[in-house]
């Protein structure tokens, strides 16, 4: 078996694969204060959980957007799989041909993300990963990773908006029914769903003016299935694209 982990700036998702089957997924909060015993055990419980042993794992791989903590999270998992983790870095095969201005700025789960989106669709493609922030990132059609965009997440949003207004209230992530918004809480809702909605459908636009081609449009990320349903865009939702990405990654360092 392999265990896959994702670090991402508000959780940490781990997924257990046997060959090709995704056993299961799960998630921690990400923490810069706890140790790497801490995270140890909470990776020992969720496999237990799950009625997974640790004796039963080959290998393991890690993308991490959280420096602070990588090596705490490596070092955790190292003492329940008992192998040393793959940190993507550079210096690993992954098979992607990046061809932004600095290749090593790309963030381990972009990277990830690409290389999955490269196996499993056709290009040209745009990844949207919809998180604590938002990244639209873009293969061509010969598969080669040209750049993209990124910006605030959904949460991220709505804590900027929150803090700079005194009067707006907490609300949750959902749509109203209709885009106009009858009150302030629906108004919020519409603000970041539809204008969240709108604004990938704008951006893929874009994208397509400027490749003079049609893209394959998929979304993954803690969002996506909030966002994706009020797109005029035809989405491909890939819930686990990162996990897979990781997975493809392992094999290929093998």
């Amino acid at each position: 078996m392999l265990l896959a982990v994702d670090m991402g700036n508000t959780n940490i998702t781990l997924g257990a694969y046997d060959g090709d089957t995704l056993v299961f997924t799960s998630r921690l909060a990400t923490d810069m204060t706890r140790m790497s015993d801490q995270y140890a055990i909470e990776i020992k419980d969720i496999l237990s959980l799950y009625n997974v042993s640790e004796d039963n794992f080959e290998g393991a791989v890690i993308s991490s957007v959280v420096p602070p903590i990588t090596e705490a999270i490596a070092s955790a998992v190292e003492k329940v799989v008992g192998k040393k983790p793959l940190i993507i870095g550079p210096g690993v095969k992954t098979g992607l041909n990046i061809k932004i201005d600095n290749p090593a700025q790309l963030g381990a789960d972009l990277v990830a993300v690409s290389v999955a989106a490269l196996e499993k669709y056709p290009c040209p493609n745009v990844v949207c990963d919809l998180g604590t922030a938002s990244t639209v990132f873009v293969l061509d059609k010969e598969g080669c990773m040209i750049g993209g965009v990124i910006y605030p997440g959904l949460s991220t949003s709505f804590e900027a908006l929150a803090k700079k207004t005194a009067q707006l209230p907490m609300i949750s992530f959902e749509a109203p029914d209709k885009v106009v918004g009858r009150n302030t809480i629906e108004s919020m809702q519409s603000g970041l769903i539809n204008g969240a909605a709108a604004m990938l459908d704008g951006l893929i636009c874009r994208i397509e003016r400027e490749l003079g081609q049609k893209v394959t449009a998929i979304a993954t990320g803690g969002f996506s299935r909030k966002i994706i349903p009020h797109c005029f865009v035809d989405f491909i939702y890939d819930e686990n694209l990162v996990l897979e990405g990781l997975k493809i990654i392992f094999e290929k360092n093998r």
